[in-house]
């Protein structure tokens, strides 16, 4: 392919573009379109250039790919995670400057695969997973007091919110993945406890104490109430929708059991007339971040429902 001419160069997007476009999704013709924006460097052709980077790029996002999923390349082998990866990386490419951010398409896309048809709970255990990588790597807030809750008016509680900590995050599934991803652990015996797959699915939040992950499990009835307060309702909503699930619902014994574990991290009143919202906040927590070279925990405990 001839050089390109000052005056035929393409723009910097259309440039970028190009060069993206040979390095994730490869083929004749992006590597050709790119690689006349090279210049000659003699015995080693502009395309076998790009074919080396190419290679480097791939091996690196398959890598991190792994990193945030190493159960689910466990359950389909070495080979077939790499042709997951070769499907995924072109489909979904980092788009953010933080490596962190890359992969959160994968459950979606692996419960959408014809090879995988076999395993329908694989995009339900990539889910944990990525919950797992999205808490570790959360800001964190510190605990909410109970004891502020004795400063909110009896007559407004039912109007109260509670937020949950930034570092939680729900995951539910009709099967049982917790009990998958205990199973495939890089610690895990041979003895390892055979999990079949009607012994019945999960609700839980993923959460942090320190550098430990935690599985919260949760009822149904309990998982509801806390989806309400996520969702920014008022707790008097909340246990309702709580009640509307399961007319036994505990609502005394659930709140004490999430004051304990620290899943708020505060609470508020709506705005009265003449206030703005937020005005009546129960507490004020200080906000602070991990630091970025902090080790990854190698331990998750699990908490039971109350």
């Amino acid at each position: 392919m001839p050089a390109l001419s000052a005056t035929s160069m393409p723009s910097l997007p259309e440039t970028q573009a190009r060069l993206l476009d040979a390095l994730l999704a490869g083929g004749a013709l992006p590597t050709a379109r790119a690689a006349a924006l090279l210049r000659d460097a003699g015995a080693v052709s502009a395309a076998r250039r790009l074919q080396v980077y190419r290679n480097n790029v791939q091996a690196s996002l398959r890598a991190a790919l792994e990193a945030v999923y190493p159960v689910v390349a466990r359950l389909v082998g070495a080979a077939c995670f790499a042709d997951v990866a070769r499907r995924f990386i072109p489909a979904h490419p980092s788009r953010s400057g933080n490596l962190h951010d890359f992969g959160r398409e994968l459950p979606d896309f692996l419960r959408v695969l014809p090879a995988l048809d076999a395993l329908p709970y694989l995009g339900d255990v990539a889910a944990l997973e990525w919950a797992c990588h999205e808490v570790y790597h959360e800001a964190d807030d510190i605990a909410f007091d109970p004891a502020a809750l004795a400063e909110v008016p009896v007559a407004r509680q039912p109007a109260l919110r509670l937020a949950l900590q930034p570092a939680a995050r729900f995951v539910e599934s009709p099967y049982p993945v917790l009990a998958i991803w205990q199973a495939n652990q890089p610690d895990d015996t041979a003895d390892a406890p055979v999990v079949r797959l009607d012994q019945g699915g999960v609700q839980l939040v993923v959460a942090r104490r320190d550098f430990d992950i935690e599985f919260r499990l949760l009822g149904a009835a309990e998982a509801c109430w806390l989806r309400a307060l996520a969702d920014r309702r008022p707790l008097a909503e909340a246990v309702v929708a709580a009640l509307d699930i399961d007319p036994a619902f505990d609502f005394g014994t659930v709140l004490a059991r999430h004051l304990r574990l620290g899943t708020f991290c505060r609470a508020w009143l709506p705005a009265e007339s003449g206030n703005r919202e937020g005005a009546s906040n129960a507490s004020h927590p200080a906000h602070s971040t991990h630091s970025a070279g902090a080790p990854h925990s190698t331990r998750a405990t699990q908490e039971a429902s109350a």
